[in-house]
């Protein structure tokens, strides 16, 4: 299951969502196009989220070619900016279960 696949439940719970990056704008608009992404995809300059955040994959140190990559996450974000809950795997290759971040988000926000 995609983020894309679950947009129309989150837009149901009034939840906004985005993808982030740090990715080059080019190749952004490229992983875009191939998968037909119909949510905004927003660039993280400088990694500076990542931080925040707290979800940069330790494994890679500085000066190595994937320092700052972030585990791959889910931020729910309030309309103030306050992270409400985090999902974030740890490596590379693990993905938030979408059907468990749905039913969590739910209950935070009170759709349930």
């Amino acid at each position: 299951m995609k983020l894309n696949d679950l947009k129309d439940q989150f837009d149901a719970l009034d939840v906004g969502i985005a993808g982030m990056t740090y990715d080059k704008p080019e190749i952004i608009q490229a992983f875009d196009e191939k998968w037909d992404i119909n949510f905004p995809v927003l660039k993280d300059v400088e990694r500076e989220h990542v931080e925040a955040w707290q979800i940069r994959n330790q494994e890679y140190g500085p000066g190595t070619f994937a320092y700052g990559v972030p585990y791959p996450g889910v931020v729910l974000l309030s309309p103030d900016g306050k992270i409400l809950a985090k999902w974030a795997e740890k490596g590379y290759r693990s993905r938030a279960d979408w059907s468990d971040v749905l039913e969590e988000v739910s209950a935070i926000v009170g759709g349930s």
